[in-house]
């Protein structure tokens, strides 16, 4: 192998053009095709920036033509050469008009045969991907996907910078608290029997520095939640933290949207009008079965349980009666896109969210309806549910009853489907609102407690903090606030309580003794005592705003090293059993349960 003994590379290979002709350049990067004529070998070189095309003539230079016979696919080499017009040109590549005719050629590095192709449509497994990393991250996409993080990174931290906020870094080894989701815990060896916990946001520490007087804060920090995994979720992963005093919701949310419109402006040169829309969380679930509503498409949900309390169809008129709901869905002029098979997936697409089923109707000339639930209706009935959810000719209509968390939840999952069935997700249309009135609380479906539905210091809004000890916690509503792109909340925050006797309160709903409250959170009521500025924050999930920017629809698309669906690096194998010595000098001795 051959060294650069003072060799400099001069030009990216991608960043060459028809003003470049006649230079003579120096280029370094990987082989990524090889084609030998005879008296000609062509060689595409590519790095980061992309590929040129070079050429090693046995009349310009005998001895790097043989060289250029023997490379192989992903050798590392430097060449140096003269920048030509080519003879033929390329429309699909950026380096198309041009060619380079090497004069030079050095040999810096081979390589084996790559266990999967270093091309976009590899068509590989994704943990095959995940396995061999660094050599999936040569390809061009996953080298655009993190240059386009790396450029949102700066973009956010001059904006932020040009307004006021001052980046500080809070730390990692912190104490367990419960904030929602499982912590990941580290044991402390100076500390027998003591454990850090790994911090799922820096949410404690942020308000201390609005106490501290830093007045706006934000941070480009890793988090870390031991949760069930999905597309769109990492055990580690990477929020744009933020925190202001002396504001409120609406202060807010108009400095983070406007951060929202620069950046895709400077990186996709779309124009955000704003203000963006403010729908409140009842809306957004009455409309849409979400809280973080995609607003690409219509199929708006519909309740129609007046029209149905009384009608023969029993499983309709028994969910009214139980004080639950009957809502639909018109999929308009769709109808005979949908076979009946067809429909029965999006039934069991619809049980998979705890549905009981799949109620449907076609509707065709002169209202007239083909559905197996038709005879259950009279006329006048029907006639009202048609009106209601306006049904013309050509249109599926799709019902679920139940209560109105599965109703909202199942119903809304299969708006989703049917809009991916129809081809209706375009990525490259952004519709973007505030989700704002989230509910204070929610019941844990396994003990019946209620539990904080952001966090425990999100501040309850003015006309419900009275209530806190009234016992109606489910009708609570918080000052807290989403931004939502095509259906991914991209940003939560909320305003937050400043007030110890406040919060106090706060604990004591959630069913924590003031002893409780103080052992969990002590450090932040103390601080409390000493003048605390009102303020509110959010936090951006950067991973899942970049896998937005980026088209892709997987968040480890967009991350150098992600873990797999089980919390596994295939790459690395972590986690892995610790060393025998490490657990002594930790004072641990780990035992396994038998889960059978």
């Amino acid at each position: 192998m051959e060294t650069l003994n003072g060799l400099k590379r001069t030009h990216y290979c991608g960043d060459l053009r028809e003003s470049n002709i006649n230079e003579e350049v120096v280029l370094m990067g990987w082989v990524q095709k090889k084609r030998n004529l005879g008296g000609l070998v062509f060689v595409d070189l590519r790095d980061r920036s992309g590929l040129c095309q070079i050429i090693f003539d046995t009349d310009v230079n005998a001895e790097a033509f043989a060289k250029a016979e023997k490379l192989g696919s992903e050798y590392v080499v430097a060449v140096k050469g003269k920048v030509a017009e080519r003879s033929s040109k390329n429309p699909n590549m950026p380096t198309g008009d041009i060619e380079v005719f090497a004069t030079e050629l050095k040999v810096l590095n081979k390589s084996e045969t790559p266990p999967i192709y270093i091309k976009d449509d590899d068509n590989v497994s994704e943990e095959l991907r995940l396995k061999y990393r660094y050599l999936d991250l040569r390809k061009p996409s996953m080298q655009k996907n993190l240059m386009l993080r790396s450029r949102v990174a700066g973009i956010v931290r001059n904006y932020l910078t040009e307004n006021n906020f001052c980046e500080i870094e809070t730390p990692f080894l912190i104490k367990p608290t419960p904030e929602g989701a499982r912590d990941y815990l580290v044991p402390s060896r100076v500390n027998e029997g003591k454990f850090y916990a790994l911090p799922q946001s820096p949410q404690l520490f942020k308000q201390l520095l609005m106490v501290s007087g830093m007045d706006r804060y934000f941070q480009i920090v890793k988090c870390f939640r031991d949760e069930d995994l999905r597309a769109d979720r990492q055990p580690e992963f990477t929020q744009i933290d933020c925190e202001m005093s002396f504001v409120e919701e609406e202060d807010v949310r108009a400095i983070m949207e406007k951060m929202i419109q620069r950046i895709f402006k400077e990186v996709l040169n779309v124009e955000v009008t704003l203000p963006l829309p403010v729908m409140p969380y009842a809306e957004a679930m009455e409309r849409y079965g979400s809280d973080k509503p995609d607003t690409r498409f219509g199929y708006e949900l519909t309740n129609i349980s007046d029209i149905v309390a009384n009608c023969g169809f029993g499983v309709f008129a028994n969910a009214t009666k139980k004080g639950m709901s009957v809502r639909g869905i018109n999929v308009e002029g769709k109808a005979e896109e949908f076979t009946k098979k067809q429909i029965g997936k999006l039934e069991d697409h619809a049980k998979t969210y705890k549905a009981k089923g799949l109620a449907w109707m076609k509707v065709g000339a002169n209202r007239e309806v083909t559905s197996p639930i038709a005879k259950f209706f009279t006329e006048e009935e029907m006639t009202a549910i048609f009106d209601r959810m306006n049904a013309k000719e050509g249109d599926l209509l799709l019902f679920v009853a139940d209560k109105d968390s599965v109703v909202f939840d199942a119903l809304g999952q299969v708006r989703l489907e049917v809009a991916r069935r129809l081809d209706l997700l375009d990525n490259s249309v952004y519709k973007m609102l505030w989700v704002n009135e989230f509910p204070l609380f929610e019941e844990d479906e396994e003990t019946g407690r209620f539990i904080a539905k952001h966090h425990p210091f999100t501040s309850p809004v003015d006309e419900d903090l009275d209530k806190l000890e009234s016992g109606d916690k489910a009708s609570l509503r918080a000052k807290a606030y989403d931004i939502v792109i095509n259906g991914y909340e991209v940003g939560g925050g909320s305003v937050r309580i400043f007030n110890s006797d406040v919060q106090k309160r706060m604990f004591s709903a959630l069913g924590l003794s003031e002893e409780e409250a103080y052992e969990k959170f002590g450090f932040l009521l103390d601080a409390f005592k000493y003048g605390t500025p009102p303020h509110a924050g959010i936090a951006f999930g950067m991973d899942r705003l970049i896998m937005i920017l980026a088209g892709t629809n997987n968040i480890k698309d967009v991350i150098a090293f992600p873990k797999n669906q089980s919390a596994v690096c295939p790459m690395t194998n972590a986690p892995a059993v610790a060393d025998e010595e490490q657990l002594k000098e930790l004072s641990i001795r780990v035992e396994l349960e038998d889960k059978e």
